[in-house]
């Protein structure tokens, strides 16, 4: 069985000032807050068991996800040091899932993703020109370069990863801080180990304070 690490624990600074206010995860997408239905459809994918790495404002997060009907566990990140030092915080054994909780996946693709992914690594990406987007280069189904700087690459990054232990082991030795899970998986693609690129739908995240607006509207008018 798979575990889940959810990383919880960012400041959202781009949604100042919703976000000295409110964490970010629990802020709504259609409605709802938006790990909340990450954690659905980390349920629905088949998973039982999830790390929540939580940070700012994270009495908010861990008060919200009171007795929802998954074994969770949470886990403290006092600075914001980067996504391989919440994995790291989280201590999941190999494989293990990690995903972050702003995002809103298209229904399903969770569970699509790990039957695609294997045990020694995946990252999932989508076709999205959204700017800033991270890119990933792919070749014959592999990822070869985890980030990738070339703006006409159509294979967007998403924050789905899947962590084997190739990349675990290489988690505390990433440079930094911050200390990035991409420099992880780097260096077990440099060292031969086959990480799949797995395609997944669109997906949605709150990223400015317009979005929080155009991404609950039409749930608002459905009413």
């Amino acid at each position: 069985m798979t575990d889940a690490v959810v990383m919880a624990a960012g400041e959202g600074r781009r949604l100042r000032p919703l976000t000295e206010r409110y964490a970010k995860p629990v802020l709504p997408i259609d409605g709802r807050p938006v790990i909340v239905t990450l954690l659905h459809e980390l349920r629905a994918a088949g998973l039982e068991r999830a790390t929540v790495v939580t940070g700012h404002l994270a009495e908010q997060v861990e008060g919200l996800l009171a007795g929802f009907p998954l074994e969770l566990r949470f886990v403290r990140q006092p600075e914001a040091l980067g996504s391989a030092d919440a994995v790291r915080r989280a201590a999941a054994e190999p494989p293990y899932v990690v995903v972050a909780a702003d995002t809103v996946f298209t229904p399903g693709d969770i569970g699509r993703f790990l039957a695609r992914a294997g045990d020694e690594g995946a990252i999932g990406w989508r076709t999205d020109p959204a700017p800033g987007r991270t890119r990933l280069r792919v070749e014959q189904g592999d990822v070869t370069r985890v980030v990738d700087d070339d703006p006409a690459n159509p294979h967007a990054a998403a924050p789905l990863w899947l962590v084997g232990p190739a990349v675990h082991d290489r988690v505390p030795n990433v440079p930094g801080p911050p200390f990035e899970l991409a420099a992880a998986f780097q260096a077990a693609v440099d060292a031969g180990t086959s990480i799949r690129a797995v395609e997944i739908g669109p997906t949605r995240d709150l990223t400015r304070p317009l979005d929080l607006v155009q991404d609950n509207f039409p749930y608002l008018m459905s009413l």
